[in-house]
């Protein structure tokens, strides 16, 4: 197994992951979308089209473009009034300090700008016109770190961003969306934990999986290192053809990250990023797969399937409806009149 992150196709073609006769076309992906696998998720791949595999080793599916498809598709550059800041719901915003990650999904929304060769990270200069814009803003009481992934920067430069809100009295909560803690859990130090409270502040991690294989023993052992320094860990998971978009897969995925103590925050339907139309679902499967885990799984592990609204129009869920006319559907899809009959329809 790799023991250093593999940076392009002919890392994954030396490492056994891609065959040889690839190179050319997956070079010519590499040359616009970055790619990186860590250590941690290569030693998990086991077949070229696993749902390890499928989520970060690039394929020629990423050149076929669909109609709809966006540089830009859930609209962060209409809501982005300074650089780093998009502020898109009156109470929160969020600030993108940087624009590289430990790896990169294959299915990103962000997959033009992320990268090594993309955006820079906030200068000193930006950074001070993102937090002046939070501070003149008192509707603000949410600020969401992301990115990129915040937790590659050094704990000093994640300790001062922290330092900053901290002056800000009206921001009473700042989350940090990660992928770092599964995809690589030896860069959780206790150094990078410390680094995340700030006086005054209450400061969630939002970890991103997608299969529950993503949960290895030094996964979960970095997330426990989190949450037993008092920070709260909500999941976020992307409805991915292939990778769990059956219920089986996406109810152990659900049932490992409440396990980890993580609650299930999220399911996103795939965005319209380019070339990512393979991944996507129907949202009539989404509401299928979200009505099959309804009372087969505790409610712990139920997230919350939502659709961004292409253009920056914001989140909504889209689950299965239950309510029919004049009742009620269970879980196991039979009618109930409500309220019952000869009841209070008041109550």
């Amino acid at each position: 197994m790799s023991t250093t992150t593999l940076r392009s196709p002919k890392d994954l073609a030396d490492a056994g992951l891609i065959p040889a006769d690839r190179l050319p076309i997956l070079e010519k992906i590499a040359a616009q979308y970055a790619v990186a696998i860590t250590p941690a998720m290569a030693g998990l791949i086991e077949a070229h089209d696993d749902p390890i595999a499928r989520q970060f080793v690039p394929t020629a599916a990423e050149f076929d473009l669909r109609p709809g498809e966006s540089a830009d598709p859930i609209g962060d550059d209409v809501h982005s009034p300074v650089e780093g800041i998009v502020h898109r719901y009156p109470d929160r915003c969020l600030l993108k300090l940087n624009h590289a990650c430990a790896i990169y999904c294959r299915f990103c929304f962000r997959r033009e700008t992320v990268g090594p060769e993309g955006l820079r990270p906030l200068s000193s200069s930006a950074l001070d016109a993102a937090i002046a814009y939070i501070a003149e803003r008192p509707d603000i009481w949410e600020v969401i770190v992301t990115g990129g992934d915040p937790f590659i920067l050094s704990p000093r430069r994640v300790r001062e961003a922290m330092a900053r809100l901290a002056e800000i009295d009206h921001v009473k909560i700042v989350r940090f969306h990660t992928r770092v803690p599964a995809v690589a859990p030896q860069m959780v130090t206790d150094a990078l934990i410390a680094a995340l409270k700030a006086s005054g502040k209450t400061t969630y991690v939002a970890l991103h999986a997608n299969h529950a294989r993503e949960l290895t023993p030094a996964a979960r052992d970095a997330c426990a290192r989190i949450v037993d320094a008092g920070i709260p860990m909500l999941g976020q998971t992307v409805l991915l053809a292939g990778v769990n978009d059956d219920p089986e897969t996406l109810s152990a995925l659900m049932r490992a990250l409440v396990e980890t103590r993580i609650k299930p925050y999220y399911l996103h339907h795939a965005d319209l990023a380019p070339g990512t139309s393979h991944f996507r679902t129907s949202i009539e499967t989404g509401q299928a797969l979200m009505r099959a885990m309804r009372g087969a799984v505790s409610g712990l592990c139920l997230p919350t399937y939502i659709l961004d609204i292409p253009g920056g129009h914001g989140k909504v869920p889209v689950g299965p409806d239950y309510l029919t006319e004049g009742g009620v559907e269970d879980p196991a899809g039979r009618r109930h009149a409500y309220p019952p009959p000869g009841s209070d329809k008041a109550g």
